[in-house]
């Protein structure tokens, strides 16, 4: 004979709805295991199985009311081992695989969710469980346990059950479409939410040429759009008064003559930044997950402008070179980038980058770090402007300076601090010997 399971003892709720069936006729149970679960105004409630053993039969339905002493299964017991947990609706099974252990892995790492998602606006995205979501969520107790298992933003879950909740099944669900949806890609068109991008058929308009990105485009695009996205830039701009260094730079390539590599305005501003760096160690520095690590070499790189793309050659341990020497490195390692020869071992280990336009044009503008680095430094063009200096009005040939820094790692205040280091020794040149 089958034994009648009763709701126990539940306080003093009386008539509460019963808002889930966890267990069907002929299921097996364990001790303890979830039967229903009930909701009142105030919490939600799991009634468990007393015993182990198989369901007989349901006395109750979704819906109903019930209170302490209402009787709402038989339950034919049997021992302890010879009962195998019963599948919850929705769980995985050995014959219904849900997720693969792979996938499992993928689910229960945070890192699943990225900001490069090209999954459509109506797929659904796996990130970190919120606990305010999990607590607030109109779902059991089972059911939250259940998310914060796997990791699912219970906010972003559709629920089935009465009053929308959120059962084990929809979770599941929410899951396998996650999973499902197409995998994030670095270079992609969109990203997030966003709508797709959109695909134009340009030449009904008027005549076009298809024309392929290049190799180092293709590899830096991808590399620009993640530094991009994945770093929270913030761009401090200053103009620096470079009336004497622009003179001392002209002077230094009359007497050196044809037979040395022309000074550039970069060659100087590289030879300040190593004087700068030094006082600020977090912009010669990488962010691993939460630890900064501070670099005692200063490595600088350079964008070069080529006919394939942008490259970033880089000039070591710059403290200890001349500004001659400095200059002639420069142009060797740039004319390397244009003719193709530059080896990748040129481009690495950088602490900090400078991007010129200055012989280009323009003034201010937005540089991307470069990363693993934190900060990256952009140089306009230097015009002659009239400046107010000494009580009367003269043309000052300033400098547009655009810093852009990674504000995890540096603040406001410290960047206007790190410019005004640097507006110091680029205005007298003479400071980098103190």
């Amino acid at each position: 004979m089958g034994k009648e399971v009763k709701v126990p003892d539940i306080g003093d709720f009386r008539n509460v709805p019963i808002i889930e069936l966890l267990v069907k006729e002929g299921d097996l149970v364990t001790l303890d295991q979830p039967l229903i679960t009930l909701e009142s105004d105030k919490a939600t409630l799991e009634v468990p199985a007393p015993e182990a053993g198989r369901v007989e039969r349901v006395l109750v339905k979704l819906g109903e009311r019930v209170s302490e002493g209402s009787p709402i299964l038989i339950l034919a017991v049997l021992g302890e081992e010879s009962v195998a947990p019963s599948p919850v609706p929705g769980a995985a099974t050995r014959s219904d695989p849900v997720m693969s252990p792979v996938e499992e892995k993928l689910v229960s790492e945070p890192g699943v969710a990225s900001p490069f998602s090209t999954v459509p606006a109506s797929a659904p995205r796996l990130t970190l469980a919120g606990e305010d979501a999990l607590r607030t969520a109109h779902a059991s107790p089972t059911a939250r346990r259940f998310a914060r298992e796997l990791g699912v933003d219970l906010g972003q879950v559709h629920g089935s059950g009465p009053n929308q909740r959120i059962l084990r099944e929809d979770i599941q669900n929410f899951v396998k479409a996650a999973l499902q949806s197409p995998r994030p890609q670095c270079g992609g068109g969109s990203m997030g939410d966003l709508p797709a991008w959109p695909m134009v058929d340009f030449a009904k308009y008027g005549p076009v040429e298809a024309r392929p990105l290049g190799r180092i485009k293709k590899l830096s695009g991808g590399y620009l759009h993640r530094n991009w996205l994945m770093i929270p830039h913030v761009t401090n701009h200053e103009e620096v008064d470079i009336t004497e260094l622009e003179e001392f730079r002209q002077d230094l390539n009359h007497e050196a003559g044809l037979e040395f590599p022309r000074i550039t305005l970069l060659t100087l501003v590289l030879k300040a930044l190593a004087a700068v760096l030094p006082g600020f160690p977090e912009f010669n520095a990488s962010l691993q997950g939460d630890t900064l690590i501070l670099k005692h070499y200063i490595h600088l790189g350079f964008a070069a402008d080529t006919s394939s793309g942008l490259m970033v050659p880089v000039v070591r341990d710059v403290p200890s070179k001349g500004i001659r020497s400095i200059a002639t490195e420069v142009a060797e390692l740039a004319a390397r980038a244009r003719e193709g020869r530059l080896a990748s071992e040129e481009m690495q280990g950088g602490t900090f980058s400078v991007s010129s336009l200055g012989g280009i044009g323009g003034s201010f503008f937005t540089p991307i770090i470069n990363a693993p680095e934190v900060a990256i430094l952009g140089l306009g063009r230097a015009r002659q402007k009239p400046v107010w200096r000494e009580g009367t009005v003269a043309g000052r040939w300033l400098l547009p300076l655009s810093l852009s820094y990674d504000h995890r790692v540096i603040d406001g205040a410290g960047a206007a601090r790190f410019n005004e280091a640097l507006r110091q020794i680029l205005a007298d040149i003479r400071r980098i010997l103190v």
